[in-house]
């Protein structure tokens, strides 16, 4: 069985740092690429960043420089490390197959306020 859980959110003021983690099951982690994703209230959910097997990651144009997605192969986890933080940058955030991700886990809030 595939499990995604996410965790680390919490409230941070804007310009803090927040790390999340997700551990991620064998079958899934094995998978090309990870991505983190978000859905902000009243918005889709899109993409954040993504990082294949091999360790090469990507970003959306929004985070980049402030966000890094980092893998840890022998714990099967991915993180992801963001910096700067705005008040846009609230949402629930997951963890998941990139692309073709599978059903969704339950997601960390973030809230980035002051």
């Amino acid at each position: 069985q595939v499990q995604l859980l996410e965790s680390g959110g919490g409230l941070v003021q804007p310009g803090g740092p927040l790390s999340l983690s997700c551990p991620a099951s064998g079958s899934i982690f094995s998978r090309p690429a990870l991505g983190w994703y978000r859905q902000g209230p009243g918005k889709q959910r899109a993409l954040v960043a993504y990082i294949s097997i091999g360790g090469s990651p990507n970003h959306a144009d929004s985070v980049k420089g402030r966000f890094t997605i980092p893998r840890d192969n022998a714990k099967n986890t991915v993180y992801l490390q963001m910096n700067s933080l705005k008040p846009e940058d609230t949402a629930v955030y997951y963890c998941n197959k990139y692309p073709n991700p599978i059903p969704w886990g339950q997601g960390t809030q973030v809230t980035v306020s002051s």
